[in-house]
């Protein structure tokens, strides 16, 4: 048995390969190097660290229950190991902090929402305990960072959650904190610094609304998205979300392929999101194909409704009817996605199809495509209430993204003079965006209000991260 005194984090070059493996999620020789790396020394720390990397990967992206249940036990086990290192470490309580911010990340996945936000509150604690122990120690700015950022913007419905656990932070002190780390240059720096620039971008997009800074910074640090698999996804991720579709089915397929990465139907199930926005024909192969491989939750009820769009623009009815089915029974309502797919399929309203290609063709950055179908309509061609707001809404998105701001501005004021009553998610969503122009206009308190009037409407459809989004708005107008 080896003895605790011997027990240390040891970064030699076999656990920095590793862990370089793990970030891009070349798992497969990660896992051999850790195995030789036990062997070797079975109280090298480093390798507890390691192997939490692999199953918060591996968990995160495939959301398998059965191994879920098997890695939980290992949890209390990795963590009470890492807690024997000597207090002189760095490493040690920062370890901690980053198993216990993982798992927070997974439990959520599973729908432990209780165990994730008492895991989140851990980590925070750790990390903030070890930058007052080793306050040079530059990793611990790449975790309080962003948790303080994300804690700026906890939903009203689970403030009195973070007040209890005792959570706080602002949005401009958490990014100093990650700008900080990023700068950094010595040894543990560079180690971690792939990871510090994962949580920089998906940050920098959502909660700093710094889409355009984002895509930037990936293209000038010159990521690798070739060999790369966790910043390939980043990438095509960022870019699906922010309406360039085209780029995310290139950076899918032009990613190296090889059995060394991790196994996962997430490709398949952002290429079928990026040639749906293009309605191209083959859009159908990709849902299908992450439906019967994916064994998690997240997004499948989304994932069948999309499918179901699929056919109903082709004219295939029953092929349609037969995903709406799908969407009620399969998946869960954690996302707000999935929520309002459950929604529209127990509702049984056939869509515009008018609409629905306009918000696709959109939604795909396809915005000129999608003015033309809309060209010459106005709301009063329509004689459903909740028509004529998605036409209201969705024409202030392409003005938006045309960079007509005044525009889209007034479309988004109708949408919301009309819809902050009702239950779907235009009135809110236009009163994000319009708050998103004005802040870029450098027209602070008319962002606010904007931003408020997101905020203060309820019981609508992805209430929850529209929310979010506006405090984070309100956080960024703040004295401005």
């Amino acid at each position: 048995m080896p003895g605790q005194a011997q027990q240390d984090f040891r970064f030699n070059d076999r656990c920095y390969q590793a862990y370089q493996h793990i970030i891009a999620l070349r798992l497969q020789p990660a896992i051999k190097l850790i195995a030789a790396e036990k062997a070797a020394d079975p109280d090298n720390l480093a390798t507890v660290l390691l192997e939490n990397y692999i199953d918060f990967f591996t968990l995160f992206f495939n959301e398998e229950k059965a191994a879920y249940e098997k890695a939980k036990p290992l949890r209390s086990q990795r963590l009470e190991r890492l807690a024997a290192a000597p207090k002189t470490s760095p490493l040690r309580l920062f370890s901690q902090a980053i198993v216990h911010l993982q798992w927070a990340a997974i439990h959520i996945k599973f729908n432990q929402k209780w165990a994730a936000g008492w895991d989140f509150r851990d980590a925070f604690k750790l990390a903030h305990d070890n930058k007052e122990k080793f306050p040079g120690f530059s990793p611990n700015n790449m975790i309080t960072g962003p948790m303080e950022m994300v804690a700026s913007t906890i939903p009203k419905s689970m403030r009195w959650l973070s007040s209890v656990m005792g959570l706080s932070g602002t949005m401009q002190q958490g990014q100093l904190q990650l700008n900080q780390f990023l700068q950094a240059n010595d040894y543990w720096g560079k180690l971690f610094r792939q990871e510090g620039i994962f949580y920089h971008c998906y940050l920098q997009n959502y909660l700093l609304n710094q889409p355009e800074a984002a895509m930037a910074f990936i293209e000038q640090q010159q990521l690798d998205l070739v060999n790369n698999h966790l910043f390939a996804y980043m990438a095509a991720n960022l870019h699906l979300t922010n309406k360039r579709s085209r780029t995310t089915q290139l950076i899918i397929q032009q990613r190296k392929q090889s059995a060394e990465y991790l196994i996962t139907p997430v490709w398949d199930f952002e290429m079928a999101y990026a040639k749906l926005f293009h309605l191209e024909a083959d859009a159908h192969v990709y849902f299908l194909r992450f439906l019967q491989q994916f064994k998690g939750s997240f997004y499948v009820k989304d994932a069948w409704l999309k499918l179901g769009y699929h056919y109903f623009l082709q004219g295939n009815m029953p092929q349609y009817r037969y995903c709406m089915q799908q969407v009620i029974t399969k998946g869960n309502t954690l996302a707000d996605a999935d929520k309002r797919a459950l929604k529209e399929a127990q509702a049984q309203t056939l869509p515009n199809p008018m609409l629905l290609k306009a918000r696709l063709l959109s939604d795909g950055g396809y915005s000129q495509e999608a003015y033309q179908l809309l060209e010459g309509k106005s709301a009063n061609d329509f004689a459903d209430m909740a028509e004529r707001l998605e036409f209201a809404y969705r024409l202030g998105r392409i003005y938006d993204d045309l960079g007509y701001d005044d525009r889209a501005l007034k479309a988004y004021d109708y949408t919301i003079s009309q819809g902050s009553q009702r239950t779907e998610y235009y009135a809110a969503r236009s009163a994000l965006q319009a708050g998103m122009i004005c802040e870029k206009m450098l027209q602070f308190g008319r962002a606010r209000a904007y931003f408020q009037k997101a905020m203060d409407m309820q019981n609508h459809d992805y209430e929850e991260s529209i929310e979010q989004r506006a405090k984070a708005g309100l956080e960024r107008c703040k004295g401005k």
